[in-house]
């Protein structure tokens, strides 16, 4: 993290360091304690937490002078779910009309920082660090990706599980003493209370994942493809981010088959030892697991909230374009009924169409792999040519310029909506002859939109040159061509 004046100064504005810079921050962190984390609520009543801030602040009016709280309950509860405070959330329930209300993430944190100033007559320290031994153990036997090593590791674990099993087996067993016992059972309420923060932190991730999905779908006129890109893209982006890869894991290990029943058969054991029962545990610390399972499911439901507003905005898409279709289906028949009353001319337009074929790519047709073939070259002597060569064919070689052919048959176009090859080249006859029939049968096929018909050839005349130089009418017989505008 960084510390420096600027950062600290950005980091004023948290609403977690709101909380502890405001003036009733007595108040707001005492009530959010005892009515959402001391009881492991996830969301409350407007009604009901109304109701108990309301017998809250009489309480304090009658210890204190009346004017130190002068709002009403339900006027503070909305005071602390203003974006520059941001301590509660406010929202409703698909199933209820009434408001309910729920912890951030940042007074989750502020309180539990609070939390940690009160003295503690105990203070285990052996636990956490062979917590961190055992990690240390974890991370380097995990990020392991050579088999030998991997082997070594396993091999020494197995040498120390069958010491240890030597000397229970001889009756030389060191249990822990009640110091270790409370260490060990004070830092597993504290990782269970952590959990249940970082779960209220992941539902409060997904939930900003919605609001981003909506405010960028309120923004713009976006398709079905680009509203799945954006929601499925951005639930992948929190699915496979570390927070989420961490909350899968976790969530998939409790739910395990047997887990419940092996958690609460280890939990009814250590509370009942008499190290345990010194330290009185409250009742909470019983129904951890089921805590546990209670926040993991409000995380999954946000889930599947998000799920719904994306299917319902779908559906409202597929009205709104149904609804876009039966509009131009009436206009057809509006120009149909228009059409009927005042028949058009022969020259005259009734309805125009792009094109009168379909391009259609198939995906199979793409010729597969042909490696290249590896020319042989053989050892021969190159032998001298004849000098005597008359080389002037070489420059007199005539070029096709393609874009004037392709002008004049957009020229054509323009007075009419379709021509033939054949009057093409009457129109302009060929100067080049077979070369340019050719440029001509290329544009039909890549630049224009064209029907060729298989059935009815016809025949393409034009004027070249003998062997002797003489003058000649060459023809070709070619399908029949036509150019559509």
């Amino acid at each position: 993290m960084d510390f420096s004046y600027e950062a600290l100064e950005q980091l004023r504005r948290h609403p977690a360091w709101r909380l502890l810079r405001s003036k009733h921050a007595p108040l707001v962190a005492g009530f959010l304690h005892r009515a959402f984390i001391q009881q492991n609520n996830r969301m409350l009543a407007e009604s009901a937490l109304a109701e108990r801030l309301e017998d809250e602040l009489y309480g304090l009016r009658q210890a204190y002078e009346e004017s130190k709280f002068p709002k009403r309950a339900i006027e503070y509860l909305d005071d602390w779910t203003l974006p520059e405070r941001a301590w509660l959330r406010k929202f409703y329930r698909e199933d209820s009309d009434e408001p309910h209300f729920d912890l951030t993430p940042a007074t989750e944190k502020a309180i539990a920082w609070i939390a940690s100033l009160a003295e503690r007559s105990f203070v285990g320290t052996e636990s956490r660090l062979l917590t961190v031994f055992d990690l240390l153990r974890q991370i380097s036997s995990g990020a392991e990706s050579d088999p030998a090593e991997r082997l070594e590791d396993l091999n020494r674990r197995k040498r120390e599980i069958e010491r240890e099993i030597k000397r229970a087996e001889g009756g030389e067993i060191q249990p822990l003493d009640a110091t270790a016992i409370k260490d060990r059972f004070q830092q597993l309420v504290q990782l269970s209370r952590g959990l249940l923060a970082d779960f209220r932190e992941v539902e409060h991730n997904f939930r900003k994942l919605e609001r981003r999905f909506r405010e960028t779908v309120a923004r713009g006129q976006r398709t079905k493809k680009e509203v799945l890109d954006i929601s499925l893209g951005r639930h992948d982006e929190i699915a496979e981010s570390d927070q989420g890869r961490s909350f899968g894991a976790f969530w998939d290990f409790l739910m395990a088959e047997g887990r419940t029943e092996e958690f609460e058969g280890l939990l009814d054991r250590i509370l009942a030892l008499p190290a345990i029962r010194e330290m009185e545990p409250d009742d909470r610390t019983r129904e951890m697991h089921h805590e546990w399972a209670e926040a993991g499911e409000h995380a999954q439901r946000t889930v599947r909230q998000l799920s719904n507003q994306l299917r319902r905005f779908l559906d409202d898409r597929a009205q709104m374009e149904n609804r876009r279709i039966m509009e131009l289906l009436q206009g057809v028949e509006r120009s149909a009924l228009a059409l009927r009353d005042a028949p058009p001319g022969d020259r005259d337009p009734v309805a125009e169409i792009e094109s009168t074929t379909a391009e259609i790519n198939l995906p199979m047709e793409r010729p597969l792999f042909v490696a290249p073939k590896t020319p042989v070259i053989r050892p021969v002597v190159l032998e001298s040519g004849d000098e005597d060569v008359d080389i002037s064919r070489l420059y007199s070689q005539a070029a096709i310029d393609p874009s004037e052919l392709e002008q004049h048959v957009r020229r054509l176009l323009e007075t009419r909506t379709q021509v033939t090859l054949g009057e093409v080249c009457k129109l302009r006859p060929l100067k080049q002859g077979l070369a340019e029939l050719l440029a001509y049968l290329q544009l039909a096929a890549d630049t224009f939109h064209s029907a060729i018909d298989m059935d009815n050839p016809e025949t393409v005349t034009w004027h070249g040159t003998g062997r002797r130089g003489e003058a000649v009418l060459r023809s070709a017989r070619v399908p029949r061509v036509i150019f559509v505008r």
